[in-house]
């Protein structure tokens, strides 16, 4: 875990449990969030485009002009309408089977449930993390313009070649109480 916290200067001991679950796990962060809130989770899509890439992204193993699916997403409660996780996704879809690529696309399920409904196995590996300013993010959350966020970055990989880079962020004041429910 310190290894995981150390890159951008996280202290774990000033994080609540919940919050280093959040920033360490392998799991898929619907399905846990879902468990801590006891309610469900709805993906919202913000963006989602095939572009190609401007340089090379050595985490995915690709080179210069390389389609890729760039996706923006928002995980909110679907009884609340918090929101709760925002992310950001590099997908290389010239390495996903084409049904998953199709739900991927279509859909408005998080790619969590999709790994699930298609059995993908995959294996994530998390890259970077770190505590930032929240800038163009904070009108998702209940938060101010200077309040902080907590990031990971991490890279799933199927078939032993990485499939997508993964970014993940919410605000540092969610999630802070240990033994209770969601805190703003």
């Amino acid at each position: 875990m310190q290894k995981i916290l150390t890159p951008k200067y996280i202290e774990p001991r000033n994080l609540s449990s919940f919050q280093r679950i959040l920033l360490t796990t392998d799991g898929t962060l619907t399905e846990i969030l879902e468990a801590y809130l006891l309610e469900k989770i709805q993906l919202v899509k913000l963006s989602e485009e095939i572009i190609k890439t401007t340089k090379p992204i050595p985490a995915l193993d690709l080179e210069v002009n390389t389609q890729v699916i760039n996706r923006k997403v928002l995980l909110r409660g679907k009884i609340s309408l918090n929101n709760f996780i925002y992310a950001e996704s590099i997908i290389v879809p010239e390495r996903l089977d084409s049904r998953f690529k199709s739900r991927l696309i279509e859909s408005q399920e998080p790619i969590g449930r999709l790994w699930l409904e298609h059995k993908l196995e995959t294996f994530k590996e998390i890259i970077d993390s770190g505590i930032e300013t929240s800038e163009e993010l904070f009108h998702y959350f209940n938060i101010s313009k200077e309040d902080k966020m907590f990031s990971r970055t991490y890279r799933v990989f199927s078939n032993k070649q990485p499939i997508m880079m993964i970014t993940e962020k919410f605000p540092q004041s969610y999630f802070i109480k240990d033994n209770e429910r969601f805190i703003f």
